[in-house]
């Protein structure tokens, strides 16, 4: 079993605008994607996870460094993998064998078994395709925003059994971005978002049409489906449609040989065999790639990449209130019989453990999950994908109950996150952000006496919080947040990063309290989470979970 632990990362969103690009930045995605891009610290690895460390160890390389990058997929030897994992001194594993003469034959014979499950992963591993994700935009380089594309698209491989060497974020350098083409190229499958806007620094068509000694053809029925488009664009915004002209032949110019793959916006997406690898271009706007993402799956180049996959299995397992060592050390104690690769990943203050299960894997998944939840089942609250969003709403909902939300240092963050999911009008009916004093007493009717005696940060205005937006909202279940976020207004009795909460029901209450001295952003969002998996143990009557 490969055990990879990955570091949350910030959750910027991306709203994938085409914007002029900088230089490249490489990346891995040996796994599936968690956070966006943080360097990862393997406990145990093989061939291709070691090549992902090293790469991404080596952080802002250029992308023109390609002899250093190739250098990354040089397989370390099982052996050397297990000696670094176990930490052991050799010499002083030499001297434990002196004096036992069975002891090291039987080490040996266990050695020989576990490189031999090491040559069967990694001939696996060599036999999966391998993809690049070439990802363009300035304002991603420069950490304005986040990419949201690289980590979806990865996500996608592994579903299709295609293994993502490498994520590469690049800009708008014509030579940087040939560089990070090239890389992709080597690959079976090289998949590129971005740059396939109207105007001149979106060069990611005419780059890769030069790498691949393509001329440039106007496809007419693309120019008069993008003309259409922008006709309308230009009449919705009131503008000559000769502001948008010039650029509509430049979109419908492909590389000769490309097949369209449709518009999403005026952007075209296409894909185009290369000498070794089918190359997918999608545009930059998340909502447009993922759109045109089904239509590349389907075309004839990558079907033929597809045919020579191996999809694993997968399993999730999801734990709040436990920390990411504790749930190390669960899969370590678990053992090492291959077959089953574990990742885990400490994402907005839950750890998210996933198994990915090889052919030969699934007895070994069962097991590492029995021990996992014999361990940590306290903390294990779903085995599946749902957000914790969605579960405090199906268990609402299941009990035929609504839900209200007041919140202070949150700002509605709770709130945010109920209603970003699909279907949630049925069960939650507002929210009240009473940030001052006066209007937690004018509108959730906290008694001044309270505020008074404990102060607005305090579990008994957190309390009359809840049971207040019952009241005010004509909800079942009340769900409360007050804090102090910072960076001012702490003091030695309430420091900054003190946050209460409370849950309030038809049959009973439940409070939480918290206190981390960290950045505001953090403990608005880690607050918000609290809140969720607070009213999930209360309506699921979990009274002994971790909170």
């Amino acid at each position: 079993m490969r055990v990879e632990r990955q570091p949350e990362g910030a959750r910027d969103q991306y709203d994938g605008s085409e914007a002029p690009k900088a230089a490249p930045q490489t990346g891995t995605a040996d796994g599936p994607p968690c956070a966006d891009g943080d360097q990862r610290r393997l406990l145990a690895a093989r061939a291709s996870g070691v090549a992902g460390r090293e790469a991404a160890l080596r952080g802002n390389a250029p992308a023109g460094a390609s002899a250093s990058l190739h250098e990354g997929d040089v397989p370390l030897s099982p052996a050397l993998v297990r000696r670094e994992q176990a930490a052991e001194p050799r010499g002083q594993a030499e001297r434990s064998d002196r004096g036992h003469p069975g002891r090291r034959d039987r080490q040996g014979g266990a050695a020989a078994r576990d490189a031999e499950i090491d040559r069967e992963g990694a001939a696996a591993e060599l036999s999966r395709p391998r993809a690049v994700v070439v990802v363009t935009g300035s304002e991603l380089v420069r950490g304005d925003r986040r990419d949201l594309n690289g980590p979806f698209l990865a996500h996608e491989l592994v579903s299709l059994g295609i293994d993502p060497a490498r994520i590469i974020v690049v800009g708008d350098s014509p030579r940087e971005l040939e560089a990070a083409l090239r890389l992709g190229l080597d690959a079976d499958l090289c998949l590129v978002s971005g740059g396939l806007g109207p105007t001149h620094d979106d060069r990611t068509v005419e780059t890769l049409a030069r790498i691949l000694g393509k001329e440039l053809v106007v496809d007419e029925q693309l120019e008069r489906e993008i003309e259409s488009v922008s006709r309308g664009h230009a009449a919705r915004l009131r503008r000559p449609y000769a502001d948008f002209a010039p650029g509509v032949r430049k979109q419908a110019s492909l590389p000769e040989g490309a097949r369209p793959l449709g518009l999403a916006g005026t952007a075209p997406g296409f894909v185009i065999q290369a000498a070794n690898a089918a190359v997918v271009v999608l545009p930059g706007p998340p909502p447009e790639l993922r759109r045109l993402w089904a239509a590349a799956v389907e075309s004839a180049p990558v079907r033929e990449v597809l045919s020579r996959a191996r999809p694993a299995e997968r399993r999730t397992l999801r734990f709040y209130g436990v920390s990411e060592s504790a749930v190390a050390r669960a899969l370590e104690d678990a053992g090492d019989d291959g077959g089953v690769e574990a990742t885990i990943c400490a994402r907005e203050f839950e750890i998210h453990v996933d198994l990915l299960v090889g052919e030969s894997g699934g007895p070994r998944a069962d097991a590492i999950a029995a021990i996992l939840r014999e361990r940590l089942g306290a903390s294990l609250f779903t085995e599946d994908e749902r957000t914790i969003a969605q579960i405090v709403l199906e268990l609402c909902r299941g009990r035929g109950l609504t839900l209200a939300t007041a919140e202070s240092c949150t700002g509605g963050l709770v709130a945010a996150r109920l209603t970003a999911v699909p279907g949630s009008s049925d069960v939650f009916r507002g929210s009240v952000v009473a940030y001052a004093d006066d209007v937690k007493t004018g509108e959730l009717g906290v008694r001044m006496e309270v505020l008074a005696a404990h102060g607005a940060v305090s579990a008994q205005t957190a309390a009359a919080m809840a049971t207040g937006v019952r009241k005010r909202l004509g909800a079942d279940v009340g769900l409360s947040v007050t804090g102090v976020a910072g960076p001012g207004g702490g003091t030695p009795e309430k420091p900054v990063g003190l946050v209460y909460l409370h849950a309030a029901a038809p049959d009973g209450d439940l409070a939480a309290d918290f206190s981390v001295p960290t950045d505001r952003e953090t403990v608005r969002a880690r607050a918000a989470v609290a809140a969720l998996h607070l009213a999930r143990r209360l309506l699921s009557q979990n009274r002994d979970d971790p909170g």
